[in-house]
């Protein structure tokens, strides 16, 4: 199975060229505003794909997607990860989703807890920390992943960990049997970063 794997695009996903690929994976943060008239745009578009099948998660800017554990009126190819699975030819899909209220409200850390043993594909909006999760401010590094999420990816061992937030740190790396992918598409100016589609195979 092919994966095309993207994030952050932030409401200018239209702008974006897609390769072919079986699966298309988008970890969060498909708003600016986190407006429900974005959000239904970007579904609109995203139904419009010709993938098998499509997959995404919300992320912080998604703020309308707060309460929405499911999304009534989906084909039965797009599938929304909130805290729930989905399998596609044998292939496990788990999401979680990083939205403020989760955090404020004290769920997000049960929310990794309860990522179950058995996922083939773990996707979340937050990096694990320490894995392409860092930038440089006035000689500082900073790391932006959570440390827990890097527990529970470490106690399941995922063949992919798919995930977004940290614009600078686009790429891939492979570490204890996981390939690890943060597909961010946008610069930190909110501007298109001249990176190739990720693609992996699982």
């Amino acid at each position: 199975m092919r994966i095309l794997h993207i994030s952050d695009t932030h409401g200018k996903h239209r702008e974006l060229s897609l390769p072919e690929a079986d699966v298309l994976v988008h970890s969060g943060d498909f708003t600016f505003a986190g407006a429900e008239s974005e959000a239904y745009e970007f579904m609109e578009w995203l139904i419009g794909l010709p993938y098998n099948n499509k997959v995404f998660i919300a992320g912080n800017h998604d703020d309308c997607m707060f309460g929405a554990d499911s999304i009534s009126g989906l084909p039965a190819n797009v599938h929304y990860l909130c805290n729930s699975a989905a399998e596609i030819n044998g292939v496990s899909f788990y999401g979680v989703p990083l939205l403020m209220g989760c955090i404020l409200d004290g769920t997000y850390d049960d929310m990794i807890a309860k990522i179950p043993n058995k996922t083939d594909v773990l996707i979340t909006h937050q990096p694990p920390f320490g894995i392409l999760d860092s930038c440089e401010s006035d000689g500082t590094r900073r790391h932006f992943g959570d440390r827990l999420l890097l527990e529970r990816v470490n106690a399941v061992r995922p063949k992919l960990h798919l995930f977004g937030h940290n614009h600078n740190c686009h790429g891939t790396i492979s570490a204890g049997g996981t390939i690890f992918s943060n597909a961010a598409v946008l610069d930190n100016g909110y501007n298109m970063k001249p990176v190739r589609p990720t693609l992996l195979d699982v």
